[in-house]
């Protein structure tokens, strides 16, 4: 995976997570998952994944940068 991708993904899994926890909480109403606790669980796990895979893929691309092409 090329550290662009990384990112995206990251981004994607921070954002997604968010949305979940807040359904899970109860903020986002409108949804099966609304006042669900089990989301307001499994969406920081998404938050902190997603965070994992942005410095990954940060430190992917700074190595790139580095390397004479």
């Amino acid at each position: 995976m090329t550290g662009w991708f990384r990112l995206t993904l990251g981004l994607l899994a921070v954002v997604v997570g968010l949305v979940w926890t807040l359904q899970g909480l109860g903020y986002l109403r409108g949804s099966l998952m609304s006042g669900d606790d089990v989301w307001a669980i499994i969406g920081p796990i998404f938050v902190v994944i997603g965070l994992a895979l942005l410095v990954v893929g940060l430190r992917a691309r700074n190595r790139a940068k580095r390397q004479p092409r």
